[in-house]
């Protein structure tokens, strides 16, 4: 299993406005202009794993219709699309949560040196920086087909909801996994032209993901979010964490295994099918990883493990593409 290769450090240099949970040295805030930084603050662009996160799920997507149908060039164009979608709606994405949870975030220890909170920005220029990265990602998606569009349309709904559901739920992370695993659902139908099961099997298993690695994430803020009254499954759970964790990653692997199953039942290549199977085999075993060295009282082992989620991810995908060349 992987090492843990970086190491955060707290930032307390509020003057220079870096951000406390990013890492020091990143590229924001070494080589990006003085300017910009406050603008890629806002859409975290020094703390990366939050796009890879979201761009995982289309790459799921792409790469398992490609796998069980007839790969081209598009499907390229595809995965780059994404890529670029995920960096910019991740940043818009990002902007509306900072916009909306300002106050809250000025009463949290983690999240007060944010440009919002700390006052590097105004949030009507938060808000014009939102909107310029909506229309790019707009661009992008208009390049795909129109069943593809219609479904990233409907995402935008999820977006605006997930700031607010902390405050009515205690599952917010549910709203997160069904925004941030919608892309399963958009690149699957980009390819095939149209929504499948197979698509919404792997969207499903990417929900309980989610549940999974941001419930680790939101055990390093518990305390401070049980002053101010937000909720989560991390307080909801407790020390029953394991226990719920465990749930979520069986039903992730399962889901996983189903959708190969569901798009390859006319595949007469046994050795795709048993290569794609083996991406939920290795998910779920990294699942166990996490859970073995998960210390729910330690902030920053949480946040190490969360960003050990990259490499969660990638796992199928890279199954996926290997039985796509089978």
């Amino acid at each position: 299993m992987p090492e843990f290769s970086e190491t955060p450090e707290p930032q307390t240099d509020t003057d220079t406005g870096q951000v406390a949970d990013a890492y020091r040295g990143n590229w924001v805030d070494t080589m990006a202009p003085a300017w910009s930084r406050p603008y890629l603050r806002l859409s975290r662009a020094d703390r990366p794993i939050g796009t890879w996160l979201l761009l995982l799920p289309c790459w799921w997507g792409v790469t398992l219709a490609a796998a069980s149908d007839s790969p081209g060039l598009h499907d390229l164009w595809i995965a780059v699309g994404c890529a670029i979608g995920a960096l910019v709606m991740r940043g818009a994405g990002c902007t509306w949560n900072d916009i909306t949870d300002r106050k809250f975030d000025a009463q949290v220890e983690r999240t007060r040196s944010r440009p919002l909170p700390s006052g590097q920005v105004s949030v009507k220029q938060a808000l014009i920086w939102m909107s310029f990265q909506a229309l790019v990602g707009a661009a992008i998606l208009f390049t795909f087909n129109w069943a593809a569009i219609k479904l990233g349309i409907a995402s935008l709904v999820l977006v605006a909801i997930y700031p607010f559901a902390k405050r009515f739920t205690w599952w917010p992370q549910v709203f997160l996994g069904l925004a941030f695993n919608w892309g399963a659902l958009l690149a699957w139908t980009a390819h095939r032209g149209q929504l499948e099961w197979p698509a919404v099997c792997l969207y499903a298993a990417g929900i309980a993901w989610t549940l999974f690695y941001d419930t680790i994430y939101a055990h390093q803020d518990k305390e401070d979010d049980a002053m101010i009254g937000v909720k989560s499954t991390a307080r909801l759970f407790g020390e029953n964490t394991r226990r719920w964790l465990r749930w979520f990653m069986m039903i992730s692997v399962a889901l996983m295994a189903l959708a190969i199953l569901l798009a390859m039942t006319e595949q007469a290549n046994v050795l795709k099918l048993v290569i794609a199977l083996g991406g939920p085999w290795a998910f779920g075993w990294h699942l166990v990883w996490q859970m073995r060295h998960l210390d729910i009282d330690q902030p920053e082992n949480c946040l190490r493990l969360f960003r050990a989620n990259r490499n969660t991810g990638l796992i199928p995908v890279l199954f996926f593409a290997v039985a796509l060349v089978v």
